[in-house]
């Protein structure tokens, strides 16, 4: 069965760094586009980055362009967000999914929720001082 699991949350004030780890199990990510997503209270969910299964095409939403960073380590089957120089607007939930569709190939995909089928359960990140 397919399980996308997060991690590495927490509090950290501003300026600080956190890298979120996304887990899979049931399957191998080898062939999946990844896309890490976050969800502040009382807004809609927003695409942050993500990776094409080839793994040869990321994007990054422009408010985290520079401070973010999506890997992927196939061996661990895991995907990972380094988040630097985080700041309050950061706050959310964040949320990781996968699709086998070709996604984040083009600057037109990849970063839209409805896109992906399969979702992590999120892990809370605050950025206060």
């Amino acid at each position: 069965q397919v399980q996308l699991v997060e991690s590495g949350g927490g509090l950290v004030q501003p300026g600080g760094s956190l890298r979120l780890s996304c887990a899979a199990s049931g399957f191998t990510l080898d062939y999946y586009a990844i896309g890490w997503f976050r969800q502040a209270p009382g807004k809609e969910r927003e695409g942050v980055s993500c990776i094409s299964s080839s793994r040869f095409s990321t994007r990054y939403a422009d408010s985290v362009k520079g401070r973010f960073t999506i890997s992927v380590d196939n061996a661990k089957n895991t995907v990972y967000l380094q988040m630097n120089s985080l700041k309050p607007e950061d706050t959310a939930i964040y949320y990781c999914a996968t699709d086998r569709f070709p996604l984040c190939i083009s600057e037109h995909t990849g970063l839209h929720a409805l896109e992906y089928d399969d979702w992590g359960q999120g892990t809370q990140v605050t950025v206060s001082s």
